[in-house]
């Protein structure tokens, strides 16, 4: 699962999550960035991007060496 979350003041008030595929927000103001980012299909495909880049191609390494160490 790829998680990008946004934090002010140690405050998480934006996150997407892969497993649900669009931005959710935990505030007012986070409910409002997501509404916005959620109607800007670049910015959804973006990160929809940013998962198969970094969690496909680092999934298989990472399973390879759980497995070797076991």
């Amino acid at each position: 699962e790829f998680i990008r979350s946004v934090y002010y003041n140690k405050l998480e008030f934006t996150r997407f999550s892969s497993s649900v595929g669009k931005f959710v927000g935990f505030t007012g103001y986070g409910v409002k960035n997501a509404e916005y980012w959620n109607n800007d299909p670049s910015k959804v495909s973006a990160m929809k991007a940013q998962k198969e880049g970094y969690c496909l191609h680092n999934i298989q390494i990472d399973y390879t060496a759980a497995l070797t160490k076991s």
